[in-house]
């Protein structure tokens, strides 16, 4: 009895141990085909991890290009911006330019106050006599026209090179002056030519030559200080000295028919300005040289048969 149950729990045990050892092989199997699916998938996963890598990296590429783009453009937008503002500069400084031109035609076609009103006056004192205000009127249109043409010459002539403030160009009712300062045409205290009074003198005498009907007067102006010289007794004295230089130089250096010459002294009268100071002294000693029709030329002006019909 003994001896069967020992046999019969030996084989229970048997069994026991047999059907234990059984079931752990599948699992076994069972954990071994899981982790075969889970070496599969993580193959895979390293495979879309360097993928994913790959794209990261290109996309950086990329927007490090795109970042140099947005560098570039940049540039060049300040550059426009730069080249814009330059250009409002020009436009700016063209307007100016443009403004001083037009301000310095009105200046030489703009009659002084009281020669306008002399002319009304005179033209409403004839007004039942039509043919001679025709004639008036077409005289002052002709004068003008000669006078602004050749105020407008001589001011494109002089302003190459020449300081505003030793030259003026003025229309004074039916002529036109200009102004030379004398620190330009003569040397200190004295009437001798400067060279570069003779520059600027030969300047002028390329408009005369080429108008010969019209003649020239030389002004010589001082101030009202007091000389006495070996050669020279007062400003009457070194008036008409440096006018005679001047007409002088005009005739043998720039060839100007000295018929078309008048030389006069002023001295130290008719002044511009006070010469109780430097600057007005500086301003009154001045040499006028008057550009004006022959006295014939001007008479044909008021020629009846000029008269427009």
């Amino acid at each position: 009895m003994n001896l069967n149950v020992k046999l019969s729990f030996i084989l229970v045990l048997a069994l026991a141990i047999f059907s234990s050892s059984c079931v752990s092989k599948k699992k076994f199997d069972l954990l071994q085909l899981e982790l075969n699916t889970a070496n599969e998938d993580l193959g895979k996963c390293g495979e879309s991890l360097s993928d994913y890598m790959n794209r990261l990296s290109a996309c950086e590429q990329e927007k490090a290009r795109m970042m140099q783009e947005i560098r570039s453009t940049q540039d060049n937008l300040r550059l426009r911006e730069e080249q814009i503002a330059d250009l409002r500069e020009q436009v700016a400084d063209m307007r100016t330019q443009r403004d001083k031109q037009l301000s310095q035609l009105e200046d030489l076609t703009t009659l002084s106050q009281s020669a306008s009103d002399n002319i009304k006056e005179t033209l409403s004192q004839l007004e039942t006599k039509d043919k001679y205000i025709q004639l008036l009127q077409a005289a002052k249109t002709r004068a003008d026209s000669i006078n602004l043409a050749l105020a407008v010459n001589l001011k494109s002539v002089l302003s190459q090179g020449i300081e505003d403030e030793d030259v003026e160009v003025k229309v004074d009712k039916t002529v036109v002056f200009v102004n030379l300062s004398d620190k330009m045409l003569y040397t200190s205290g004295s009437y001798t030519i400067t060279p570069r009074a003779n520059e600027v003198l030969g300047k002028i005498a390329q408009i005369v030559q080429s108008r010969p009907d019209l003649e020239v007067m030389i002004e010589g102006y001082t101030d009202n200080q007091p000389i006495n010289t070996n050669c020279i007794n007062d400003n009457w004295d070194l008036s008409v000295l440096r006018a005679t230089s001047v007409a002088r130089a005009l005739q043998e250096n720039h060839g100007i028919d000295p018929n078309r010459l008048i030389a006069a002294g002023r001295g130290e009268y008719n002044a511009l300005a006070t010469n109780d100071t430097a600057e007005g002294r500086a301003t009154n000693r001045r040499t006028r040289i008057i550009i004006l029709p022959k006295l014939d030329q001007f008479y044909d002006l008021l020629n009846p048969n000029e008269v427009p019909k």
